[in-house]
């Protein structure tokens, strides 16, 4: 049996580096200038950070880490590496047009395929990428609406959703209460840390210079200044640092961090794993409107996280926030309710994080040539794969290189301002309330929630 962590300590950062933060390195170790000056140690700034120095070697690139290479979301996540877009296609094509929806969509679900190709390429075993796609089930009859809403909208975007019946979403995961699901074949399993680490590694065999303890107070054209003073002079600055964005001086109001809570079993027996399925490691969900999410560890454990944690005031982040007793009993209790095969197991781990939810919920990539800023996120929980799509792209625009991925209808995209607060705070928490009631409701009716139509406006799609 694993050792009882305190709740914080995230499952995937054993072996790796403690929770504590890195020593902030002396002014003189840091250059004084660089070509391009990444602020930002998690999947964004590494992904671009690789795509530079693979297609652009003679740049020199300096990654700046406040706390240690994949503090922040991108080593606390569920390890889905999905071609999800939180905006839903009939959305995005309002806005953007049918052809650079399919556009997106499509390169989307190629990114999923290069992760694994880089995985391969740089020898990252300790990752774990297994491509067994998207389980999702419905549990009651308004969540079987949704599913089969899910499978006529993949149909007409290509998503490739696929409805199951009862007998086969169970044959993949013997859960209580099926009534039918989803698969979608375009997501992989990973160990999050573990594709950070490699990443990391990656850059510095290429040239690519990583500093962490590095925290940085503003980033600026043709500047970046640390917390302590030190100013680095840059030729392209590119903001890598989502939910901790609203940390930079005058970006509070650009994504709103709230934070996601998960949990993890001991690893689990074979003859249990033969009862509860998950063989090919799909990653699995259920149509609540409460997001859950969880996938089988590499080592053979559950890990299942989910939103309910409430929005901070202020747009605040504190290592407090990770542990929130009252949602991880939920999150244990919502997982036994599942798999009730699981009897006594022992959870070893509890810990979250903060994501960036844009107000839009729109992600985006971008770069001001003028200025020569670059920036990407608000991926509101589904970064794993998007992060690599931009760093791609980022890596395409600093380069001054147009390409198919330069045109893709991210690329640029503004979302408006959150709300000043309080409307923010009563807002995003209201929604995420509302979300919790709309589950109750459905559970006791059957039928779609009411609530549910007031969420979808709330949030603004």
């Amino acid at each position: 049996m694993s050792e009882l962590r305190p709740a914080g300590f995230p499952l995937w950062w054993e072996g790796y580096a403690a929770p504590s933060p890195a020593a902030v390195p002396p002014a003189e170790a840091l250059p004084s200038q660089a070509d391009v000056v990444i602020v930002g140690g998690g999947f964004t700034g590494l992904w671009t950070a690789y795509y530079l120095l693979r297609d652009a070697a003679h740049l020199s690139v300096l990654v700046l880490e406040a706390e240690h290479v994949g503090f922040g979301a991108s080593g606390r996540n569920g390890g889905w590496v999905s071609a999800l877009f939180p905006l839903g296609a009939d959305a995005l094509a309002a806005r953007h047009g049918a052809s650079p929806t399919r556009a997106l969509l499509s390169e989307l679900r190629h990114t999923v395929d290069q992760v694994g190709d880089v995985i391969a390429a740089e020898g990252i075993s300790e990752a774990g990428y297994a491509k067994g796609g998207t389980l999702c089930l419905a549990r009651n009859a308004a969540q079987v609406a949704r599913a089969k809403a899910d499978v006529a909208a993949g149909a007409v975007w290509d998503t490739g959703t696929l409805w199951l019946s009862s007998p086969e979403a169970t044959e993949r995961l013997a859960a209580t209460q099926i009534l039918g699901g989803t698969w979608n074949p375009h997501c992989a399993r990973i160990q999050p840390r573990a594709l950070v680490e490699g990443l990391a590694a990656a850059v510095r065999a290429r040239g690519g210079r990583i500093a962490e303890g590095a925290r940085v107070a503003s980033a600026a054209p043709g500047v970046v200044t640390l917390s302590d003073g030190t100013r680095i002079r840059a030729g392209h600055v590119i903001r890598a640092t989502e939910a901790y964005t609203a940390g930079l001086a005058g970006l509070r109001p650009r994504l709103a961090p709230v934070y996601s809570l998960m949990v993890a079993t001991e690893p689990l027996p074979h003859s249990t794993w033969a009862e509860i399925g998950l063989a090919q490691r799909e990653v699995f969900s259920d149509y609540r409107h409460v997001i859950v999410y969880g996938q089988r560890t590499p080592d053979d454990r559950l890990a299942f996280g989910g939103r309910s944690a409430p929005y901070h005031w202020g747009s605040a982040i504190r290592p407090g926030f990770d542990q929130d007793a009252t949602v991880f009993a939920l999150l244990r209790a919502a997982l036994r309710e599942l798999l009730p095969q699981l009897g006594d197991v022992t959870f070893t781990h509890a810990w979250g994080g903060p994501l960036g939810i844009p107000r839009d919920w729109h992600p985006s990539v971008g770069y001001d040539a003028s200025a020569r800023v670059g920036w990407a996120g608000g991926y509101v929980g589904d970064g794993v794969a998007a992060t690599n799509l931009a760093g791609r792209t980022l890596a395409d625009l600093v380069t001054n290189r147009c390409s198919p991925l330069t045109a893709l209808p991210w690329v640029n995209h503004r979302s408006p301002s959150w709300e000043p607060e309080p409307l923010r705070w009563l807002g995003v928490n209201a929604g995420l309330r509302l979300a919790a009631l709309a589950d109750a409701e459905e559970a006791r009716t059957g039928r779609p929630a009411r609530l549910a139509r007031l969420l979808s406006t709330l949030i603004g799609h």
